[in-house]
């Protein structure tokens, strides 16, 4: 994150002698990025966050991902994937490439603790409410929100409401951060970002929780690794820094309107390496006399793009059987727009109610298994003209 915050006890100076109640020293651990040049954080553990009783491997079979080939457009129904498990190892891949993983989840367990040693995590929660405890403390998540969970920090999700919780989740192979444009040198938000730092959430703690022989699910390039604790890794009685998890709801998003249709950068919202996130909310169409409120056709050349329909009603997709909950995907290579009488339709229209979140890859995804059984097979005959 841009900017600085602390949390709990900590020592007047970094790296100095800070005695516990009964005179021994906590232990300090340097949470850093980027060979630590990068964002860091200090946190004061009570006891050592390397103190493994044992490591074992957990079997787990490699994704097979399956080229999107021949070239199609592509419509899921995530919402037809059943309720069950957990937000960490309850999730279903979907589309992926060795840049991000996306994945639905629709769960009502609290996860195992886990800690993703390969790089960032965005979570966007459809519906539901889960409390996301770390150890740097913990986040209170509902409709609407983003996630960002860092790299290596080791948490558990937790359901709190009584309907399930549903969640568009990405893995990125590296940081996520807002767009470079938005912040300034020294890494504020700029006056025409779309959003600032009182729209962000930070953790509240410390969370301290007593326990022997813990587990904690390690991912890494590798693969997963089950970790026994001697004590539970919840035992930071403060940190600060710039590094930790924030949450950010998408209806904070300002959208940015114009006379004529404004491009889909204006809606960025994350970037990581090799991809971007955007998010489409309620806000007025375009103003010119003579305008046409939806978008055109257009051709995407680098990128794939996909948007998740996370709610109200989508006025260009009207009648191809998209609804809230509805994963798209638009292939480079393909020319996608409106569909048939969308145009017309909407001409006129001042405003949209529509919110979505979009994930642009710089790298062709592919199709994960879980795609094949909520797949609509007549997607690509949706723009026939009727």
């Amino acid at each position: 994150m841009p900017y600085f915050t602390r949390v709990g006890d900590i020592p007047r100076k970094r790296h100095t002698q800070f005695r516990q109640p009964n005179g021994g020293l906590y232990r300090e651990e340097l949470m850093g990025e980027e060979g630590f040049v990068g964002d860091s954080s200090l946190l004061y553990h009570r006891h050592s966050p390397s103190d493994v009783v044992r490591a074992a491997p957990v079997g787990q079979e490699p994704e097979q991902l399956t080229d999107n080939h021949p070239l199609l457009p592509r419509h899921l129904r995530p919402h037809q994937l059943k309720v069950a498990g957990d937000l960490v190892t309850g999730r279903v891949p979907l589309l992926a490439n060795d840049d991000v993983v996306m994945s639905y989840a629709a769960v009502d367990q609290p996860s195992p603790l886990y800690r993703n040693a390969i790089g960032d995590e965005l979570v966007y929660i459809e519906s539901g409410q889960a409390r996301l405890e770390t150890v740097f403390g913990t986040l209170e998540a509902g409709r609407g929100d983003y996630v960002v969970v860092p790299t290596s920090t080791t948490h558990r999700w937790v359901p709190t409401s009584a309907e399930p919780l549903r969640a568009l989740t990405f893995e990125a192979s590296g940081h996520l951060t807002p767009p470079a444009r938005y912040l300034s040198a020294r890494g504020q938000f700029l006056e025409n970002a779309p959003f600032c730092e009182l729209d962000l959430r930070r953790p509240e703690g410390p969370l301290l929780v007593e326990g022997e022989d813990v587990d904690v699910l390690v991912k890494n390039r590798n693969g997963l690794t089950r970790y026994t604790m001697a004590r539970h890794p919840f035992d930071v009685v403060g940190w600060f820094g710039c590094l930790y998890p924030w949450a950010f709801n998408i209806w904070d998003f300002s959208p940015v309107t114009g006379s004529l249709h404004r491009p889909p950068p204006v809606h960025q919202t994350f970037e990581g390496p090799g991809f971007v996130i955007c998010s489409f909310v309620p806000r007025l169409f375009d103003y010119h006399p003579d305008a046409v409120p939806v978008p055109p056709f257009h051709a995407n050349v680098d990128s794939d793009e996909v948007l998740f329909y996370a709610d109200g009603s989508f006025m260009s997709r009207k009648g191809t059987g998209i609804e809230q909950g509805s994963v798209s995907l638009h292939p480079a290579g393909y020319i996608h727009g409106p569909h048939p009488g969308s145009i017309e339709a909407g001409i006129g229209a001042k405003s949209t109610d529509e919110t979505a979140v979009m994930l642009d890859t710089y790298r062709p995804l592919k199709l994960a298994p879980g795609a094949a059984g909520i797949a609509d097979a007549g997607y690509l005959q949706s723009w026939r003209s009727r």
